[in-house]
């Protein structure tokens, strides 16, 4: 009880009722996220049996239109899977992805970062200076040059198969520098401070020091960074299936779904395209309004009451 009333008194939930955009984007990204983990009790048709979809449907318009049908909402891609449960289940992979590489990035930048601003020293440059890197170079750059490594490596068969741990990975490796150098930053200001001199003092190792201690007061910029680090890999997971190197056809994403109807948008049949393309802009859309009220509520210096 005591917990529940400390958030009920919390500035952010002061804050987030008072913010109507927040409140907005919030409600659309639960029922994005609702629906999407949902699709295979919600959806009309299951895209993955084969024995469900016809190809004389291939490219139907929606339903509004003239020659569509009830029973294709959103109309048919070119294989004839119905659009509404094609994006459902495509915009579940696509999150699923972009949260789970996120989920590696904050690992592996919060691992690096905290270590090299508390060790300091050599570790410190020679970390700092993989990341200035790894920095170098564009994240989409990256992320092209290990997923085209992985399908020559394991063969497409093999990558298809395994398609979202691959993507997982490859948007993961490519981002962790965002972390590590913002944790870093955080580490180098806090590790100065009396209470982790007093750790110190009283004896405390150095894996405590820095797991227990100084880690928790880093968070704040973690968790903001993540939010928009979703957004930022989903759209990579989108990218990377429009240039051919994310989900194959038969696994579908937002991005795969765009790429795989991109051929037909000048040919009549617009909506294969321009659904997943839309559904995709909503939901980078609400998270990053989210990332933008989150990061002004944790910093301080914003803040207006």
């Amino acid at each position: 009880m005591g917990r529940l009333k400390r958030i009920r008194q919390s500035y952010m939930l002061y804050s987030f009722l008072r913010d109507p955009v927040a409140m907005i984007c919030f409600i659309i990204l639960c029922f994005l996220f609702m629906v999407s983990f949902l699709s295979p009790v919600i959806a009309p048709h299951n895209p993955y049996e084969s024995a469900s979809i016809n190809v004389l449907n291939a490219e139907m318009p929606p339903m509004w239109m003239e020659k569509g049908t009830a029973e294709f909402i959103l109309g048919t891609d070119s294989q004839g899977r119905d659009l509404l449960s094609t994006l459902l289940y495509g915009m579940r992979i696509s999150i699923i992805i972009g949260c789970f590489a996120v989920l590696l990035q904050a690992f592996l930048g919060v691992l690096i970062g905290l270590t090299s601003g508390y060790l300091g020293g050599r570790i410190d440059s020679f970390l700092m200076r993989m990341a200035d890197v790894q920095l170098s170079f564009s994240t989409m750059m990256v992320a092209i040059f290990l997923s085209a490594i992985f399908q020559a490596a394991f063969g497409v068969a093999m990558y298809e198969r395994f398609a979202v741990p691959m993507l997982v990975l490859v948007i993961g490796l490519a981002e962790w520098p965002q972390y590590a150098r913002t944790v870093r930053a955080s580490v180098l200001a806090e590790k100065k401070k009396e209470y982790v001199e007093a750790a110190r003092v009283i004896g405390f190792n150095t894996q405590r020091i820095m797991w227990r201690h100084i880690l928790p007061n880093t968070l704040s910029p973690v968790l903001v960074i993540s939010t928009v680090q979703v957004a930022n890999a989903i759209m990579s997971e989108a990218a990377l299936s429009f240039l051919g190197l994310g989900m194959p056809v038969t696994r579908p994403s937002l991005g795969s779904l765009i790429n795989s109807g991109f051929e037909f948008i000048f040919s009549g049949s617009w909506w294969i395209t321009l659904f997943p393309g839309i559904f995709l802009v909503i939901l980078i859309l609400v998270i990053n309004l989210l990332g933008d009220w989150l990061r002004d509520v944790l910093n301080p210096k914003l803040y207006k009451g």
